[in-house]
């Protein structure tokens, strides 16, 4: 059974993987502040570590 719930997470993720800012998907859930949303969706968004990776793979990559 999905619950309405289930759907405001899914909405949220779909967001957040298609590159839609943090603020924004903030605002649309009722979050006060984008770290809740950070918080509770951070399994999607990348966060620094991923840029510091790909940042040091440019120049190895060619």
């Amino acid at each position: 059974m999905i619950r309405l719930h289930d759907l405001r997470h899914t909405h949220a993720t779909l967001l957040l993987a298609d590159g839609v800012p943090v603020d924004g998907v903030a605002e649309r859930l009722g979050h006060a502040r984008a770290t809740v949303t950070l918080t509770v969706h951070r399994h999607v968004h990348p966060g620094p570590g991923r840029e510091a990776a790909d940042f040091f793979a440019a120049p190895l990559e060619g």
